[in-house]
């Protein structure tokens, strides 16, 4: 009896080894039919790898040189426009310095101050060569003045004792030596040379007086017209041509006279 249950039971374990052999081998054949498409569909074939090991740093460089060369342009473009900007400001700074340093005088201005004080137009002018002139001009007129002013009266107060009878009264024996006495002058004479001295340094005076007044003029007509012509632009160019031509006197040239014609260029 227990041999019978032990052939039995080698029978079973057999049966169930055969199974799971039967089992087993589909599935590992499915297994394998399934596994390598997937295994084809994720790695790559060989070649393939290597064309791809290969193309990748290719397209990586490319793109690389691309961004470098979008950068290098982007940078000249910013230096470009960093050289556009920096020279437009340099521009308006040097138009604003030529504004600023332009200097545009007023006639006006240069009027009243010329007529506030001779000189002041000239110097508002930064005409400063001219200074020196207009005060030795008046410096000397004054002195002039002044000095034919003192003569003029000297000579008439000489004049006035010599023509009234007080003895007392001789301030024209101040113009001869001590030695001289006053019954050696001769009256008459003495008379006539005090008159006309005494008429001449009036004159004088009267001159240096107007020269100052015609000075005092000056300096504001100068302050104004160098106010106005500041700026004025003198062509080096300013010439004048006179040549022989034919002047048509009428329309026939039987008619024409010779003449000279006069060109001024400037």
């Amino acid at each position: 009896m227990s041999d019978t249950i032990l052939q039995h039971c080698k029978h079973i374990y057999m049966y169930i080894c055969v199974l799971m052999c039967v089992s087993i081998f589909p599935i590992s054949v499915y297994a394998q039919k399934d596994v390598t498409p997937l295994q084809d569909s994720i790695v790559p074939p060989q070649d393939s790898v290597n064309d791809t090991i290969v193309a990748v740093p290719t397209d990586s460089s490319s793109v690389d040189a691309r961004i470098m060369a979008i950068k290098q342009r982007m940078d000249s473009l910013n230096s470009a426009a960093l050289i556009d900007s920096t020279a437009i400001a340099v521009d308006s700074l040097q138009v604003q310095k030529n504004a600023t340093s332009t200097f545009n005088p007023d006639g006006m201005r240069a009027v009243w101050l010329s007529a506030l004080f001779p000189g002041l137009g000239q110097i508002y002018n930064r005409r400063y060569w001219k200074l020196p002139i207009v005060v030795g001009g008046f410096m000397g007129l004054v002195y002039a003045t002044s000095w034919n002013g003192r003569m003029y009266a000297d000579y008439q107060q000489a004049y006035l004792d010599v023509m009234d009878t007080d003895p007392t009264t001789n301030s024209y024996m101040n113009f001869f030596p001590s030695y001289y006495k006053e019954e050696d002058i001769d009256k008459t004479w003495l008379k006539n040379v005090l008159k006309n001295r005494k008429d001449s340094y009036r004159h004088y005076r009267d001159y240096c007086i107007v020269g100052m007044v015609a000075l005092y003029l000056v300096c504001i007509l100068d302050a104004y017209v160098d106010a106005e012509l500041y700026n004025f632009d003198m062509s080096p160019d300013l010439a004048i041509v006179v040549k022989p031509a034919i002047i048509p006197v009428t329309s026939s040239i039987e008619h024409s006279a010779l003449g000279l014609h006069c060109a001024i260029t400037f």
